[in-house]
């Protein structure tokens, strides 16, 4: 029997959906990024909202996880978490963050850096309350990232909560969003023999340049 190992070596893809350029991307990598996003949606690819998010810890190690895309505007690119998750440790130590796209059926990649904030406690209930009553409950029930000693301290938490707060449970306070100020934003469309595009974005004292990258 063959390990996967003995395969990698053979794995070969061909890229040829699209391509991207100059003169029909965008000149504001937002619009460029919605444009793109809006696409991943149409073509129902799955969990086009699922970014991959790095930081860097203390240690000066990083580290990565998914987390889901919860909105986006000219200041940045917001999701939801627990703030005293390994994640939230690490922010609060070093601000700094990248996201990844990757939506494999279109052969594209999305890249995103900058700075890392927390959204205002407003938009962190707004968007709590819009939440199904079981990942409300969830939000007390998990102490993430810390070591426990079984699924049953979920669960037993779970139903603490919920006798609590019944049908009302309020945002947590180790719970809420955060906000990634792109200062970087690079755009990759896979194409033949390995050629494939890419556009890089950073900003400038006249707003953002745009720069092709050899791949």
């Amino acid at each position: 029997m063959t390990s996967p190992n003995d395969h990698l070596a053979a794995l070969r893809k061909s890229y040829e959906r699209a391509e991207l350029d100059e003169v029909h991307s965008a000149a504001n990598p937002l619009q460029q990024f919605e444009r793109w996003l809006g696409e991943a949606i149409d073509a129902k690819v799955p969990e086009p909202n699922a970014m991959t998010l790095a930081t860097v810890g203390s240690d000066l190690r990083p580290s990565t996880r998914i987390v889901l895309i919860k909105g986006y505007d000219a200041r940045g690119i917001v999701w939801y978490t627990n703030y005293l998750s390994r994640k939230g440790q690490e922010l609060a130590g070093n601000p700094y963050g990248a996201l990844q796209f990757h939506w494999v059926e279109l052969e594209r990649v999305v890249r995103i850096e900058g700075r890392v904030e927390k959204a205002d406690a407003a938009e962190s209930d707004a968007y709590f309350a819009s939440r199904p009553l079981d990942s409300r409950i969830g939000a007390w029930a998990s102490p993430q990232s810390e070591v426990i000693s079984g699924r049953e301290v979920l669960v037993k938490n779970a139903a603490v909560a919920a006798a609590r707060y019944l049908l009302a449970p309020p945002r947590p306070p180790h719970w809420g969003g955060y906000r990634l100020v792109p200062e970087r934003w690079e755009f990759w469309q896979g194409r033949k023999s390995r050629l494939h595009d890419r556009l890089h974005y950073r900003q400038d004292a006249d707003g953002w340049l745009r720069e092709r990258l050899a791949p």
